[in-house]
């Protein structure tokens, strides 16, 4: 009985974990068939704590493994329950909403979770430094990523609008942004620094036997589809009663639940004074997105989606990428920041939300 009991304290000593105690109450509400809005936001609620344990299970098997295959671990299943919700969200036929929640949870990354650590950093400990090389190679990634989501969008715009080729030119730029994000994965294990810093950003997570955390990676997956499929269910009536669009959901709602675990370990790391770690999570999940989630759903969706996705963005979608990027990279390029570099990455996000919200 030693394993669950660890368990149970590990659950019982992080108080982001009593949001579990809305996967019963979701679930419930589902089969009562509560109001959709009801169902939905309690569906958000739930999932967040059921990230986290994602997380902390796969960072608990990466201790077992050593650096090179817990780095491999930790990039393919870094962002696994937004995988989830998306793959859902395709299998539903919501395409835009799938192509939203890409820019969106880069948009949420570099603005939201950073400005969020800056901003309660600096307040903590004032002006803040981190290494500028590796946050400017993590920036320049954003910038070759933004590059290859915009340019199918201007040929889509640009040429004759062949579906067929826009396919094509889709899944070809997957699979170069598929090799990138390996090459740069190869690069990062070769790197001990970034080991040791990945270790000692992580050091406050549970640390479960490989069985315990192979099951509760099991769980925690099953309960996600299960409520990810609730969620995406009841995206109709949400819309419907609070008068929003498919992309503010896309764009803010969808990458929040999935950065919820993410945003606070950043934010914990920035009041510890550890701001290299706070931006390697922010840049480091956003390249993930980029340059593997958004490939990987390329392909996914050619065997499970009733049309394929490709890599046709919204230009409003892309014009607020843009912006994200460069006021990222500003702020990374100096190696150092302070709380009011936080309040003008939240502000950009808000403004970027306000323009979603009142876009029809």
């Amino acid at each position: 009985m030693k394993y669950p009991r660890n368990l149970w304290i590990s659950f019982s000593e992080q108080p982001f974990y009593l949001l579990l105690a809305f996967v019963p109450v979701t679930l419930v509400g589902r089969y009562v068939r509560w109001s959709g809005l009801v169902v939905f936001s309690l569906s958000i609620l739930a999932i967040m704590p059921l990230a986290k344990a994602m997380g902390d299970a796969t960072e608990s098997l990466a201790e077992y493994t050593g650096p090179q295959v817990g780095s491999l671990l930790n990039a393919t299943l870094g962002n696994a329950a937004e995988l989830i919700i998306t793959i859902v969200a395709i299998q539903a036929g919501l395409l835009e909403l799938v192509k939203a929640s890409i820019t969106g949870s880069i948009i949420s990354n570099l603005l939201l979770v950073l400005g969020g650590a800056v901003l309660v950093g600096g307040i903590h400990n004032g002006i803040q430094r981190f290494d500028r090389t590796t946050a400017g190679l993590s920036a320049t990634q954003m910038v070759l990523a933004v590059i290859a989501l915009t340019i199918p969008a201007l040929f889509y715009h640009s040429m004759p609008r062949n579906s067929i080729v826009v396919e094509e030119l889709s899944i070809s730029v997957a699979v170069v942004m598929m090799a990138i994000y390996a090459l740069n994965l190869i690069f990062g294990m070769k790197n001990g620094k970034h080991w040791e810093a990945y270790r000692e950003a992580k050091a406050g997570i549970p640390r479960w036997s490989v069985g315990t955390a192979l099951v509760v990676l099991f769980l925690a997956t099953v309960f996600i589809v299960w409520l990810s499929e609730i969620m995406v269910g009841e995206i109709e009536p949400t819309m419907k009663a609070l008068g929003l669009s498919e992309f503010f959901i896309g764009i803010i709602v969808v990458p929040i639940v999935g950065n919820a675990a993410e945003h606070f370990v950043a934010v914990t790391m920035a009041v510890k004074d550890k701001m290299d770690l706070s931006v390697g999570i922010a840049l480091g999940s956003s390249t993930q997105i980029a340059l593997f989630v958004a490939p990987l759903l390329i392909f996914i969706s050619l065997f499970i989606g009733p049309e394929p996705l490709t890599l046709i963005f919204h230009p409003f979608e892309l014009a607020a990428l843009g912006a994200t990027i460069l006021i990222a990279t500003f702020i990374a390029q100096d190696g150092e920041s302070n709380w009011m570099e936080g309040v003008q990455l939240l502000g950009v996000f808000l403004i970027i939300g306000l323009a979603f919200f009142f876009l029809p």
